[in-house]
C-alpha cells in the first residue's frame, strides 16, 4: 500500500513529493510520471517511479495497486476531463483505498469556464464510489510572479478590476496535499484552500513596484482588449477565453477566499504574496 502521486514531475507534483518525504519513508511513496528520465531525480531519492500517461489507459492500469492512496493532480491539456476519467477508472479497477483530487476553489459553486472540468471530475469521483478528498485549490501566487520579467517591462495587465485574490504559494498547496495523503480523518472531505489574505492586482503591482524599485502599473482591460493582449502574447487560442473568464471570476469575488482550511491543514500561515514576489525577484 503506497501513496501514489500522479504528474509527479510537474511544478506541484515535485513539491508534493518533497512534502511526503518529510512525513513518511521514501519506500511508501510512488511517483507516476510520463518520463522515467525526467523522474530520475525523484527515483534517486528512493521513490519508486511508475511510467504512465493520462492518455494511456493501459499504462494507468499498472500505475495503481490495491490499498493505495492516490493523488490525482489535475491535467493541463484540453482533453483533461477524459484524462481524469481514465485515472479514476484505473484507480477504481485497482481497488485503491482513497483518491484525492486537486480541484478548484468553490467546487460546484465555481461559476467560470476553468472550473467546469474540475466540477465534472469531482462528480466522476463521487460516481466511482471511491473514498475521496477534494483539495479545492485557489489561485497560485506563481501565476503572477512567474511573469515578473514581463511585468517589469510592460506593466501588469488583466481584467479583474478591484476583485481580490486570496492566492497562496504552490508550496503551501503541496504541503496541504502531503498532510491529507498521510493523515487520518480526511475521507469524504472537501477542503477550500486559499491564502490567508487577499489582494487586488493594483495592490500586487504596487508591491512589485516597491520591491523592484521600478514603477509598475496595473492596467485593467475590458474582456475584448484582454483577449487581444493574450492572443498577441501567444497564448493558445483555446485558453484565451478561459483566462479572460478567470479574471471575470476574480472581479466577481469568486477567488477572494473561502476560509482558513489551508493554514489550518499546514499548521502555519500561508505565504504572503510579498514573500513570493521577493523570492521571484531573487531568481
Amino acid at each position: 500500500m503506497s501513496i501514489v502521486v500522479t504528474a509527479a514531475t510537474g511544478h506541484l507534483g515535485t513539491l508534493v513529493i518533497d512534502g511526503l518525504l518529510q512525513r513518511v519513508p521514501a519506500d511508501q511513496v510512488v511517483a507516476v510520471a510520463r518520463s522515467a528520465a525526467k523522474a530520475a531525480p525523484i527515483a534517486d531519492r528512493g521513490v519508486e517511479v511508475r511510467v504512465a500517461d493520462y492518455n494511456d489507459p493501459d499504462a494507468l492500469a499498472k500505475a495503481f495497486g490495491a490499498g493505495d492512496t492516490v493523488l490525482l493532480i489535475s491535467g493541463l491539456e484540453p482533453n483533461r476531463r477524459e484524462q481524469h476519467q481514465a485515472v479514476i477508472t484505473a484507480a477504481t479497477n485497482a481497488g485503491v483505498a482513497r483518491i484525492a483530487y486537486t480541484s478548484v476553489l468553490g467546487g460546484p459553486d465555481a461559476d467560470f469556464d476553468l472550473a467546469a472540468d474540475h466540477i465534472a471530475t469531482e462528480q466522476a469521483i463521487l460516481d466511482s464510489g471511491l473514498p475521496y478528498t477534494f483539495l479545492r485549490n485557489g489561485w497560485y501566487s506563481e501565476v503572477y510572479t512567474d511573469q515578473i520579467a514581463v511585468q517589469l517591462a510592460n506593466g501588469v495587465f488583466g481584467g479583474a478590476g478591484d476583485g481580490r485574490i486570496a492566492s497562496a504559494a504552490r508550496r503551501d498547496y503541496a504541503a496541504a496535499a502531503a498532510v491529507v495523503l498521510t493523515g487520518e480523518g480526511h475521507e469524504k472531505k472537501a477542503y477550500e484552500l486559499n491564502g490567508d489574505s487577499a489582494f487586488t492586482l493594483t495592490e500586487y503591482a504596487a508591491e512589485l513596484s516597491k520591491q523592484s524599485g521600478q514603477d509598475v502599473a496595473y492596467n485593467n482591460l475590458s474582456p475584448e482588449d484582454l483577449t487581444q493582449v493574450l492572443t498577441g502574447a501567444g497564448i493558445p487560442a483555446p485558453f484565451v477565453p478561459i483566462l479572460v473568464g478567470v479574471d471575470n471570476a476574480i472581479e466577481r469575488g469568486l477567488l477572494a477566499g473561502r476560509g482558513s482550511d489551508l493554514s489550518r491543514l499546514i499548521g502555519r500561515p500561508t505565504t504572503p504574496i510579498a514573500d513570493t514576489i521577493a523570492a521571484a525577484l531573487k531568481v
